[in-house]
């Protein structure tokens, strides 16, 4: 069986995902408390309060198995069809159901998934010899079959995969054996591979799926993960039950219970009174009332997310640069990290963080890094770039909505920043679904300017982001084109050797960051609590991907 892909229209999307959570403020109280911030000591460096967080690379290991646990989730999936796994809440209920060829580890490295083996014998070339007894949730058998359906349905246009472009260099897709596909590229690509380990990757039993029709990932969802979907309870809970016919190492509960609870305050009190076990994604405003409670531990981890202004009209008042430019040097890094975040981290004038830099040279990191624009604020040139601009008194709106700190005191900092130099920001708050919309239609887009996102990274490499910019992106909402860039994209990707294609990104960051494409803010750790009751999962953004509920299991 073989499968002959389209090449998808635009570039590569596969990490254009984003933070979703928690509650507004009122705009002239948060302009008041960062104006304050503004006028204290500048921030210095790259780097704000480490105090008042520690990471932890994982947590205690379970001691016992339990009968079930409740977790919490922010929002309800719309579905958990993995080539529309997208987004925080599908992606971390389904990590745990269906599986990929490789697995990306809470360490954030790729070992083998169910591929046991996968090797490059050309730079065109990638062959995943499959695990033998793989059983999927209906008692059947996995065959290469079923792999070649699985990635093939996500370049099929009546799909509508979010994962297609990650299929762009792909040629076709063949079973080579009862056990082995073969992927032929069109061209070198280093980010394939990677993306095996992610959604992009899944394999679903190629029966079930035709089976279940547009029931698919709503009511029907038969892969090969250590739980499978249980009740599906619309409007309240998602069950997964554990899956006793699972190859690999058996989960520790019997039962997952995934509770919706939208509104932050329900979601920490449902933690502080045991109602639910854990979460991740904890609102910024509860952290200190968790971490103080008694009833559990508040971890932080690494995310590779960064907190970002993303600048989605360039037709306007900000398609002059120096405007880009004069916001960035006027926002209050620091000020946003002490309050959106509640000092949990760290501020950046990098796009991605050092930890998907590992393999870099020193000379690699002074680039990517060291040799950015500092993120002291300075007005006094901001104000300076506005007139030279002709830009004083012009309008510009950024949107909000009421789903997080990181949403509603990013946009409240972009208008003092704004307002101080001259410009005349107008924050319209959005519905939580409208501004989802940001994302995926342009006319949810028409009128704004700017929005605050939260971005991470889907695989341990900065181009899941820097590839944004290139001419016909996916994410590259403003149209933004420049030959240059485009080049040494693609140079970058056709390079395997890591620390070489790190060192080609590292320009592609200066690029990025001078041009001020999208303004970054602050790193940003990945938050969970459990009780006392649980432990071992991950503290790592590798939850999205890994089946790390498998781990969870009695704390005494």
């Amino acid at each position: 069986m073989s499968h002959t892909l389209p090449t998808p229209e635009g570039g590569r999307a596969p990490g254009s995902r984003s933070r979703r959570l928690g509650a507004a403020c009122a705009v002239a109280a948060a302009l008041g408390l960062l104006a304050a911030a503004c006028s204290g000591p500048p921030s210095t460096g790259h780097t704000s309060n480490t105090d008042a967080f520690k990471l932890s690379a994982d947590t205690p290991a379970a001691t016992g198995d339990l009968t079930s646990f409740t977790w919490a989730s922010y929002a309800e999936p719309l579905t958990l069809d993995y080539a529309m796994a997208f987004d925080y809440p599908s992606n971390t209920i389904l990590s745990n159901v269906c599986e990929s060829l490789m697995k990306w580890t809470p360490q954030l490295t790729e070992v083998p998934g169910l591929a046991q083996q996968a090797s490059n014998p050309n730079p065109t070339t990638w062959v995943y010899d499959l695990r033998p007894g793989v059983h999927f949730h209906d008692g059947s058998v996995m065959t290469a079959d079923d792999v070649v359906y699985s990635l093939g349905r996500q370049t099929d246009p009546k799909v509508g995969a979010a994962w297609a472009s990650v299929f762009q260099n792909v040629g076709s897709i063949s079973r080579t054996g009862p056990l082995q596909v073969t992927v032929k590229l069109k061209s070198p690509d280093a980010l394939f591979p990677q993306y095996m380990a992610t959604a992009a990757g899944v394999v679903a039993s190629e029966k079930a799926i035709k089976a279940a029709g547009a029931n698919w990932g709503t009511g029907s969802l038969d892969c090969t993960g250590p739980f499978k979907l249980g009740a599906w309870n619309k409007g309240q809970s998602v069950e997964l039950d554990r899956f006793d016919g699972y190859w690999g190492t058996k989960a520790k509960s019997g039962k997952v219970v995934f509770e919706f609870l939208t509104d932050p305050s329900a979601r920490t009190n449902a933690m502080l009174t045991g109602s639910v076990d854990g979460g991740y994604l904890i609102p910024t405003e509860s952290y200190q009332r968790l971490r103080d409670s008694g009833v559990g531990t508040l971890y932080f981890g690494d995310s590779l997310s960064t907190v970002n202004v993303n600048v989605t009209n360039m037709k306007g008042v900000l398609g002059d640069a120096r405007v880009r430019q004069a916001l960035s040097l006027a926002l209050d890094r620091a000020g946003f990290v002490k309050q959106g975040l509640a000092g949990n981290g760290k501020v950046t004038g990098a796009l991605s963080g050092r930890t998907a830099w590992t393999g870099a040279s020193a000379d690699t990191l002074k680039t990517a890094f060291d040799e950015l624009p500092s993120t002291q604020p300075d007005l006094a040139k901001a104000k300076e770039l506005i007139k030279e601009a002709g830009a004083t008194g012009k309008t510009i709106t950024v949107a909000t909505s009421a789903i997080g700190q990181d949403v509603s005191l990013m946009a409240t900092a972009v208008q003092a920043a704004g307002t101080e130099i001259g410009l005349n920001v107008q924050v319209k708050t959005i519905a939580p679904n409208a501004f989802s919309a940001l994302f995926t239609d342009p006319k949810a887009r028409v009128g704004i300017d700017l929005f605050p996102e939260t971005y991470y990274l889907s695989v341990t490499d900065p181009m899941d982001l820097l590839a944004n910019f290139q001419t016909g992106n996916y994410q590259n909402y403003p149209g933004y084109s420049n030959p240059a860039y485009d080049k040494l994209v693609r140079q970058a990707t056709a390079t395997y050797d890591r620390a070489q294609r790190l060192a080609i990104e590292a320009k592609l960051q200066q690029i990025a960051v001078n041009q001020n494409l999208w303004i970054p803010a602050a790193e940003w750790p990945t938050a969970l609590f459990m009780n006392k009751r649980i432990t071992g999962a991950p503290t790592t953004v590798s939850y999205l991907y890994y089946p790390w509920a498998a781990d969870v299991g009695a704390a005494r």
